[in-house]
């Protein structure tokens, strides 16, 4: 059985609380992880953000994983699990630092993207813990916590990036080692019993084929719009620091920039899960794509560090709209008993993308520049928002 709706309140808080601290690992990686890769590198600048595709391609690869260590041991223990994942990783990239090994850095990296699997689980265990009136406000509920995650990643970074120095950016590693053991102890808090829906699933109806889930319209277009707006946040969000730094802007300045974004991807979350209840969720994605298109709109308009916020902020609320409304879009294409084989191909196909968009965000930069960055942002846009109108035609077509 599900949980109450106050019952699934209180997981959706501790949830959203163990958001907000690990998850304050993500702006850490993907600020520093450009620039600690391009001062690593004594040549070929080029792979700079090779660092933050392997973050990415962990939590991509991670992800079938997490979905079953989730289903095996249950939330509590699974999510404390990937906390330990999380502080080794953190661990190895320190170690990088101080031996200047650029490689051993990126699989450090690659490791934190493994305990970062586990945190993108979050949203959906509060889905799945909910009540269906409650699911996509459980979703928005938790990655609010994320408003936490803009100021505290960006901080840590600006106080730690320098405390070992003369070795740059350790500290800031080192500090993940801390936010992991910190989220472990609020997890701890989740009852023994709590599940993500899994337990219930014998009781559901059969689970089809994973080919026939994917092939549904509704599952393919919701799975597009996630994969796009993900990617295209990822791919002009790494290349902004260095773009920022290449203009002459200081590292803080970017990485406030960074934080700047990150509170505009979460911030909306108190409000994005009751306009997705009000208005359905692909209004809500398209929303979320018109800001992307803005984005690229004022990145190109200029290079003045208020072009680069605003262009960055705007980036943030399309993600928020895109990729939560995408994400309630998902849940309502599954059956019960298909949650953890759909969520899990769910979020490798996902950040498998967003650590190509990573990885080719640093080559894109290093050859054509910040401007092409932005100009990728239309086509994909567009595709998208073909693909939704197409999705609600059709379901109009069968209503009637």
């Amino acid at each position: 059985m599900l949980a109450s709706e106050g019952e699934a309140r209180r997981t959706a808080l501790i949830y959203a609380t163990a958001m907000a601290i690990v998850g304050s690992v993500a702006p850490i990686a993907i600020s520093m992880g450009a620039l600690t890769g391009y001062y690593l590198l004594e040549a070929d600048k080029s792979l700079a953000s090779a660092p933050v595709t392997s973050f990415n391609l962990g939590v991509a690869l991670g992800a079938l994983p997490a979905a079953a260590v989730l289903r095996k041991v249950g939330t509590r223990n699974g999510f404390m699990f990937g906390t330990v994942v999380t502080a080794l990783g953190g661990a190895i990239a320190t170690a990088a630092i101080f031996a200047g090994n650029f490689w051993l850095f990126a699989l450090g990296l690659l490791v934190v993207g493994g305990g970062g699997a586990f945190v993108q689980q979050l949203r959906f265990a509060a889905a799945d813990n909910a009540p269906a009136a409650f699911k996509a406000r459980a979703i928005s509920f938790v990655m609010a916590g994320g408003v936490v995650t803009a100021i505290l990643g960006p901080q840590i970074v600006i106080f730690t990036r320098e405390l070992f120095a003369p070795v740059m950016f350790a500290g800031s590693f080192a500090a993940i080692i801390a936010l992991a053991a910190v989220g472990a102890i609020i997890l701890s808090f989740l009852r023994p019993g709590t599940h993500s829906g899994h337990a219930a699933s014998a009781s559901a109806e059969p689970a089809r084929p994973l080919a026939e889930i994917v092939r549904q319209p509704q599952f393919a277009v919701a799975l597009l719009c996630a994969v796009s707006t993900y990617a295209l946040m990822t791919f002009v969000m790494t290349g902004a620091p260095l773009a920022m730094v290449g203009c002459g802007f200081s590292p803080d300045e970017a990485t406030l920039g960074i934080s700047w974004h990150v509170m505009a991807m979460f911030a909306p979350s108190f409000f994005t899960g009751r306009l997705i209840t009000r208005y359905g969720a692909e209004k809500i994605v398209a929303t979320g794509l018109v800001l992307l298109i803005a984005c690229g709109v004022v990145a190109l308009s200029g290079i003045a560090l208020w072009q680069f916020w605003t262009a960055l902020i705007l980036l943030g609320l399309g993600w928020n709209f895109g990729f939560i409304g995408a994400t309630a879009m998902v849940t309502n294409a599954y059956r019960p008993s298909e949650k953890g084989r759909a969520q899990g191909f769910h979020d490798f196909v996902l950040f498998s993308s967003v650590a190509v968009g990573s990885l080719m965000s640093g080559v894109t930069y290093n050859t054509y520049g910040w401007d092409m960055l932005n100009w990728v942002i239309f086509p994909v846009a567009v595709l998208c928002l073909m693909a939704l109108g197409m999705l609600m035609l059709r379901r109009t077509r069968v209503a009637g």
